[in-house]
């Protein structure tokens, strides 16, 4: 505020701006913020409307190229303009938001030289191995755990035996090692039957290790959960054994031995 005087009479009067700023009349003060929520609201709707429109051609796009045997998990913006990134399983593919192209390969991000397909990928491996109940493993766990693993094994398979005779050496080295069936052969085979047998033992961990040796395990069922990984299996694309998630869910195939597999899980790479 100012004060003047004006025949020896103080006056005193409002600042400038709030002359020129605060409005008289109290609706002009609403109009504005009226106008303003009715145009970020219909902003929105079209926003949405373009992307409900849009969301519909990529689904379409994906049954389309499929024969209608895909139905896609998820679909958001890709991080190029004009794209989406389709989840299917534990796949990443890339249609445009006109649905006429797909790409099927890794979207590199040159600035930084990172993979974004590849940790997408990753982190659909994680979610999934996290939703199993670790009481459906195998478990081998070391007095005290640095590392966890999760390695789908064939009880026939020779490198899965090689892992196996090396336990000692993951445990030594801090690494819990936890077991989902794989029986390549596929349900009804001789190493389904044996996988059975063995997760429906009375100890579970001996009774692998017995048939890792090579020496017969008593034949037994149950209610075991060997379909539930073969399940997972098909919804990884798992292809071989042994093959390796680490705890962030990046994906090693083959045979690792312990200290190797202790430098890539405590250098975050490869």
């Amino acid at each position: 505020m100012r004060a003047t005087t004006r025949g020896g009479e103080l006056l005193v009067s409002p600042p400038l701006e709030s002359i020129f700023l605060k409005p008289r009349n109290p609706f002009m003060k609403r109009v504005p913020r009226i106008l303003i929520l009715s145009s970020l609201s219909l902003i929105i709707a079209i926003s949405l409307q373009a992307a409900e429109k849009e969301d519909a051609v990529v689904r379409s796009a994906i049954e389309r190229v499929s024969g209608g045997k895909l139905k896609p998990d998820s679909i958001t913006p890709a991080p190029v303009e004009g794209w989406y990134e389709v989840v299917l399983g534990s796949d990443v593919v890339y249609v445009s938001n006109d649905g006429r192209y797909l790409m099927n390969g890794d979207l590199i991000e040159i600035g930084q030289r990172r993979n974004l397909t590849d940790e997408r990928r990753t982190a659909l491996y994680k979610a999934a191995i996290d939703e199993v109940d670790e009481s459906s493993m195998i478990v081998y766990a070391p007095k005290q755990v640095k590392h966890t693993v999760t390695i789908f094994t064939d009880i026939d398979c020779p490198y899965c035996r090689k892992l196996h005779k090396e336990m000692q050496s993951y445990l030594d080295a801090g690494i819990k090692v936890r077991y989902l069936a794989f029986p390549r052969a596929g349900v009804g085979s001789d190493s389904y039957e044996k996988a059975v047998s063995v997760w429906c033992a009375k100890d579970p961990a001996q009774a692998m290790t017995l048939a890792k040796n090579g020496e017969k395990v008593e034949s037994r069922s149950c209610t075991s959960p060997v379909d539930q990984h073969l399940a997972l299996v098909r919804q990884l694309g798992v292809n071989a054994t042994p093959t390796i998630f680490l705890e962030d869910g990046r994906r090693v195939p083959g045979y690792v031995p312990a200290q190797r597999l202790l430098r890539i899980l405590e250098q975050g790479k490869r």
